[in-house]
């Protein structure tokens, strides 16, 4: 695979608005840049950008035949050697719009599915990218094989009830793309699986979890990076991050906690993603608390932040606790006022401005009891070391008259070992 940062492509850039869309299916100047942005990542080149406003898409070529012309002899003028729509094609509009233009053509679900094969490294992300790129494509098989399903009945042109080899092949790739579909999926199943193996052993230890979200390029691994120094790779560019990171953090002396980077969020997310993705994404139902990170220094970034909130909503994570970070206030200009509240507060994660802030949030809001405290264990009670070992956080042990023992203990845990905890100790308790 060639490296994202050469140029592969020569791209024109078209998009539709119109009364009849939905609004979020709609283009407007901001989609089309952030179509830009994706087609960067992908490692290509815009070279042109065609915005459109029509009454409703022409269900034959979607932009209309007179367009198609104007955005044709734009490609031949350009050199383009792409054309990618900000709006999703149907299978037949893709099939007629490559051959009137004469180019690849593609849209935004499609080139964001190819940003993802591009990205993905883990087993698990190339699992989940494969297994939505099967699901993009089978819709798509019928156009694929148009030339074979001429040979025989099927076009109308044979006779009647002969099949073809075209149709015979379309069958035979449908099969096949469906028992792919099935072996990935079970494929996952494993994978969640693991994540819930690991995930019952967290709570049995009861570390809780916090889910790093927000939009594509918020911050969201910078961030992790400031806070644990995991050498995440950190670009300014879409999706640069596909699979998720997990460390332990230290936020106080008495509170560790597993976070997790995620893949950022976008508008018009193809399903497919939210589907495939959900292996990675299921971190944030089963999350204690959500910090989600917002980039003020775009200025679209209210409207990012509600797609993010909306798809925590399709998630099934609207209930969880969440603060609201918001990042990159370095790059604000001087004087710009920010929301302010309990849950919220204004950072840099790239040079730490503002993160001690943010930690004692994910103290308070995660506080459960938990406390360091000083014990002293008679010799005949050993066996409650191992106990403490297994379920608190043992910090120092020694032995003299009684086995002496400092840890941070869950409240569950200071329960069973009361009888034997110092007296000032047990009056905090």
């Amino acid at each position: 695979m060639r490296e994202t940062e050469e140029v592969r492509d020569r791209v024109v850039l078209v998009g539709l608005s119109s009364p009849v869309l939905k609004k979020e299916e709609n283009a407007d100047e901001e989609t089309m840049e952030e179509l830009a942005a994706l087609v960067e990542t992908a490692g290509a080149e815009t070279v042109g950008t065609v915005l459109q406003n029509r009454p409703s898409p022409d269900p034959r070529s979607f932009i209309g035949e007179g367009k198609v012309e104007e955005v044709r002899a734009y490609c031949q003028g350009s050199g383009a050697t792409m054309v990618i729509f900000d709006n999703d094609l149907s299978p037949s509009q893709m099939r007629v719009l490559t051959e009137a233009l004469g180019v690849q053509v593609l849209d935004r679900c499609g080139l964001i599915l190819d940003i993802f094969a591009q990205r993905a490294r883990t087993r698990e992300g190339r699992l989940q990218v494969e297994l939505a790129q099967y699901q993009y494509l089978l819709p798509r098989l019928t156009g694929m094989w148009t030339h074979l399903e001429r040979q025989a009945g099927t076009s109308g042109k044979g006779p009647i009830g002969s099949k073809g080899p075209g149709e015979t092949q379309l069958e035979t790739d449908r099969r096949h793309i469906h028992r792919k579909i099935d072996k990935l999926r079970a494929d996952l199943e494993d994978v969640r699986r693991v994540r819930g193996t690991q995930r019952q052993q967290r709570r049995k230890n009861e570390i809780p979890v916090v889910a790093i979200v927000g939009y594509t390029n918020a911050g969201k691994s910078t961030l992790l990076n400031q806070l644990t120094g995991a050498c995440i790779p950190a670009n300014n560019r879409l999706f640069d991050t596909l699979d998720t990171t997990s460390r332990l953090l230290t936020v106080s002396d008495t509170l560790d906690v597993v976070i997790s980077d995620t893949v950022g969020f976008i508008r018009k997310l193809p399903h497919q993603l939210v589907e495939a993705f959900k292996a990675t994404l299921e971190e944030l139902e089963y999350a204690d608390l959500l910090v989600h990170v917002v980039d003020v220094s775009n200025p679209g970034w209210q409207q990012q932040a509600q797609v993010v909130e909306d798809l925590i909503v399709e998630l099934g994570a609207s209930e969880l606790p969440r603060i609201t970070v918001y990042n990159k206030v370095d790059a604000l200009p001087a004087g710009e006022i920010l929301p302010r509240g309990e849950d919220c507060c204004a950072i840099s994660a790239r040079t730490g401005q503002g993160v001690e802030e943010l930690l004692r949030q994910i103290d308070r809001r995660l506080d459960k009891g938990t406390r360091r405290v000083t014990l002293h264990l008679p010799y005949d009670q050993g066996g409650m070391l191992d106990m403490l070992y297994r379920e608190a956080k043992v910090e120092q042990v020694d032995y003299s008259q009684t086995i002496d023992i400092t840890a941070v203990c869950s409240p569950r845990v200071l329960g069973r070992v009361a009888p034997y905890l110092e007296q000032p100790a047990e009056g905090e308790a």
